[in-house]
């Protein structure tokens, strides 16, 4: 691979799952018990923040009970080790690649451990429960909420992630579902900009076709291979 020089990755819950982190959709479309339209869409909020708010609560305090897995751990050493340009586009919103060591991050749908001020737009870090009407320290309204992109909200960072896209060399995507927009429509940018694409998946993803290898089996054991192959071609 010495002619890649420049990676993105996208990854999903099928990364964290392996943590122990529910992923997003469950049996009967269900997300942790709950529909998803009544905790993960500023309707739901509005309606019942006290619902919205105890939901992300529980998770945010579910991270206290997980760590990183192989993946992750082999995503960090890649991160440390790759001399080019890459970037890890994450879709979960946990603090597990934070944890195993990576920098060059991207958290696209928002994270559990910030809060975000409807008022202002203040996002900071924010540990333990959240309850509704808390104050924002940026400007005193009682106005947070997770700092969760909810549905029909816009994901942070979009242009940089586009631009990163734009001059990817590779394209990898790790435990994804290909059924969430905008991020299931990467592979087609990538593609289009020239990029070489991989999916690393435990099943194939709605959007499997589109990619130029597909590797099935479980996130622990194809990451971490994968990432040796990476840095060991870059050596010969």
């Amino acid at each position: 691979m010495r002619d890649i020089h420049n990676i993105v990755i996208l990854t999903g819950a099928g990364l964290s799952a392996e943590s122990g982190i529910a992923t997003f959709r469950g049996p009967g479309g269900l997300w942790e018990g709950h529909r998803v339209e009544d905790v993960c869409t500023p309707q739901a909020l509005a309606r019942n923040p006290e619902l919205v708010h105890r939901f992300y609560d529980a998770r945010r305090a579910k991270l206290a009970e997980v760590e990183p897995n192989a993946a992750h751990l082999a995503l960090a050493r890649l991160d440390t080790e790759w001399p080019g340009e890459l970037l890890i586009v994450t879709q979960n919103v946990d603090d597990l690649h934070e944890r195993a060591g990576a920098e060059r991050l991207i958290h696209m749908h928002g994270e559990l451990k910030s809060a975000l001020c409807a008022q202002c737009g203040d996002r900071r870090p924010w540990e333990g429960s959240l309850p509704p009407e808390s104050l924002c320290a940026a400007c005193g309204a009682a106005a947070l909420r997770p700092d969760i992109v909810f549905f029909g909200e816009m994901p942070y960072r979009m242009e940089a992630i586009e631009r990163a896209l734009a001059r990817a060399d590779l394209f990898v995507s790790i435990g994804t579902s290909g059924a969430v927009y905008p991020a299931a429509g990467f592979v087609q940018t990538a593609r289009y900009c020239g990029a070489r694409t991989l999916e690393l998946n435990l099943e194939p993803s709605e959007g499997s076709f589109l990619f130029g290898e597909s590797r099935m089996g479980p996130a622990g054991e194809l990451v971490p291979t994968w990432v040796d192959e990476v840095l060991a071609a870059r050596l010969v």
